[in-house]
């Protein structure tokens, strides 16, 4: 996965142009496409009673010295073995970041690794992960607290509850994808979208919430997309296809307003409305920095973002090992230019149905028939990505099932 090169991060931005260039230089870093990551959220549940809080303390004291910053000022912050980072959502979710690897084989078994670690330490705290994509026993409470998430929390108030329910209740599992060369960039950025509903609603695991079913198949997603279109929305979409990436993300990031204006205070709190083009227009008395610009883009939030690679951010979390499905149906579609391209044709008729996948998911006739054909050729070019025999096989039979039931879903 390329990186991003050394910037300035403190240079003042005194005109739309210099953000752009910034924006510009970091948004696709282009390459041969060989590397992937994945970055998994689980809520986190007490092992005998799922229902009951579970409070800052009891987190800090089963993750040690591998307690984030968030939680935990002093810590070291320590990686997990094979280099997963632990960070915490606001509601007390926990994440393993993994770093990119060059094969999905060596990927699946780091992240074994650093999930049983992680998780070992939480058993002998009590403490299990969550199976779903939102949880499924308690309300949204906050957990950990920082200034940003104050300010997110009130922002997201305006709208309506939903903020609340993402930060504090929901749970994603986040595939990391490199941009690829030069002329396949637009390809992949469109694909990456285009699969997105389908895949969505074959993986769906969000159906209930604090004690009750929420009639949609991705009670995560369906939060997500009521928080705030200007920064949830997909930036790519098919009525706007022919849109270069490159111009059509630097038109979202500079439209979207603040969430947050960070101070040397506890107030974070950003004046409503102000977008990052009326700061460089000077709507506040000091102008942005690139960094003010990047921290800007961390608080946008849409399906596919990029951040040099392809971060999806679609797919709920899946219980126990699933997690390794949608990473291979993912990867395999995304071996070959030409698998990209036939996974694009099969899932544009689909591509705007976001809310109808979050939803109705695999009831959906339309949304089924999709994801049927793309897991059909996710299996076609499983083999591509040389996992070990085992792995490969248990991957096939879950991939399998999936198809079992989209096939079952478009009769």
């Amino acid at each position: 996965m390329v990186t991003s090169p050394d910037l300035d991060r403190s240079a003042i931005l005194r005109e739309s142009a210099a953000a752009v260039r910034h924006l510009a230089r970091i948004c696709f870093k282009t390459g041969p496409p060989t590397h992937t990551g994945v970055e998994l959220e689980w809520t986190v549940h007490d092992a005998a009673d799922p229902a009951r809080p579970v409070d800052a303390t009891r987190l800090r004291a089963a993750l040690g010295r591998h307690s984030p910053a968030t939680l935990d000022a002093a810590s070291p912050a320590e990686p997990l073995r094979h280099g997963g980072m632990v960070t915490l959502e606001p509601g007390g979710q926990l994440e393993i970041s993994t770093p990119p690897r060059p094969s999905v084989a060596a990927l699946i078994r780091a992240t074994e690794a650093d999930i049983a670690q992680v998780t070992g330490l939480l058993a002998a705290a009590g403490l299990t992960v969550g199976r779903s994509g939102i949880d499924p026993h308690r309300r949204p409470r906050p957990v950990v607290e920082t200034p940003r998430y104050r300010a997110m929390r009130g922002a997201f108030d305006r709208r309506g509850p939903a903020g609340r329910t993402m930060m504090y209740s929901t749970a994603g599992l986040q595939i990391c994808l490199d941009a690829g060369e030069p002329d396949q960039v637009a390809d992949r950025w469109a694909a990456a979208h285009a699969v997105g509903p389908a895949l969505l609603a074959a993986f769906a695991s969000a159906t209930r919430h604090a004690g009750r079913p929420t009639g949609w198949a991705s009670a995560r997603m369906a939060a997500w997309l009521a928080i705030d279109p200007s920064r949830t929305r997909p930036v790519w979409s098919p009525a706007r296809a022919a849109d270069d990436p490159t111009d059509a993300w630097i038109s979202y990031v500079l439209a979207a307003p603040l969430l947050c204006l960070r101070r040397h205070n506890a107030d974070w709190t950003a004046p409503p409305g102000v977008t990052f083009a009326d700061w460089l227009d000077g709507a506040l008395p000091q102008p942005p920095t690139t960094d003010d610009l990047d921290y800007h883009v961390s608080t946008l939030f849409p399906p596919v973002r990029p951040r040099g690679y392809l971060e999806l951010r679609y797919l709920d979390a899946q219980p126990d090992r699933d997690w390794r499905l949608p990473l291979a149906v993912l990867t395999a579609l995304f071996s070959d230019p030409g698998t990209v391209r036939e996974a694009y044709t099969i899932a544009t008729p689909v591509a705007d149905r976001w809310s109808t996948a979050a939803r109705h998911g695999l009831a959906d006739p339309a949304l089924a028939a999709a994801a049927a054909a793309l897991l059909d050729l996710a299996l076609t070019a499983l083999p591509r990505l040389e996992l070990p025999a085992g792995t490969h096989d248990e991957i096939q039979r879950g991939v399998r099932r999936r198809l079992a039931a989209a096939e079952r879903r478009d009769q």
